[in-house]
């Protein structure tokens, strides 16, 4: 066997290997993006979860404990497809939680305080669900969520007590 026989050979497994590198390496960063959209359509539903809470304490002063679990584990994705700003929006969602869980357990602050610290903690969730409505929803998608009304908090019959209920 002659050098002039094996070069074709080597050239052709060389071809071969970085032919299935260059696949690999397109497959597994898809992959990533993948999941990084995914991760942000979590942290986006969480979000939303978040701020009805919020609204409820606003309202009513009933504080629900708020999740965080979906963000602390998937921020590495999140960090990926998101620039400084928008990152810096949603953790700013999430940085409010130790203030609100201070509201939940101390009821000594002014009514003034609590619902201006409310209502702040409520417009940085909104700004994060803005942030992530744009990067992780295609825009058939963003018009159904923007059909769809937001849960919100509204007092009705079923709600109203027996007493307050006009006769």
């Amino acid at each position: 066997m002659s050098l002039l026989n094996l070069i074709p050979g080597l050239v052709g497994a060389f071809v071969g290997v970085v032919g299935t590198l260059a696949v690999s390496l397109i497959l597994q960063r898809r992959d990533y993006l993948r999941r990084a959209w995914s991760s942000a359509r979590a942290v986006y539903f969480e979000l939303d979860v978040n701020r009805l809470s919020v609204e409820l304490a606003l309202e009513f002063g009933s504080f629900a404990p708020l999740g965080r679990s979906s963000f602390e584990r998937l921020l590495p994705e999140l960090a990926t497809i998101l620039d400084v700003a928008e990152l810096q929006a949603i953790t700013g969602a999430y940085t409010g939680h130790a203030g609100y869980q201070q509201m939940s357990t101390e009821r000594d602050h002014p009514r003034a305080v609590r619902e201006l610290a409310l209502h702040g903690l409520l417009a940085a969730h909104v700004q994060a669900l803005q942030v992530l409505r744009q990067k992780a929803f295609s825009e058939s998608e963003r018009r159904m969520l923007a059909a769809a009304p937001p849960a919100t908090v509204e007092i009705t019959s079923a709600t109203t007590p027996e007493a307050a209920r006009p006769r």
